[in-house]
């Protein structure tokens, strides 16, 4: 994986695109599991979004690193 991406000539860290997307599907999942009614069964949703987003973060970091090399 390289280290800076060039987007019209400004030179942006990979991560920040990772992270872009994981808040993406961060942002999906969370649509879904409000319109489902699953927030009843946890005791801190902000802890929770926390935990899925640094989940989803780890899953587009290794699924990224597995289609680049």
């Amino acid at each position: 994986m390289i280290g800076e991406i060039d987007i019209f000539g400004v030179f942006v860290p990979a991560i920040l695109v990772l992270m872009l997307v994981a808040y993406l599907v961060n942002l999906a999942i969370r649509t879904v599991l409000a319109r489902v009614g699953f927030y009843r069964f946890v005791w801190h949703r902000s802890i929770f979004d926390l935990g899925i987003y640094v989940l989803v973060l780890g899953a587009v970091v290794v699924l990224s690193h597995r289609f680049m090399s």
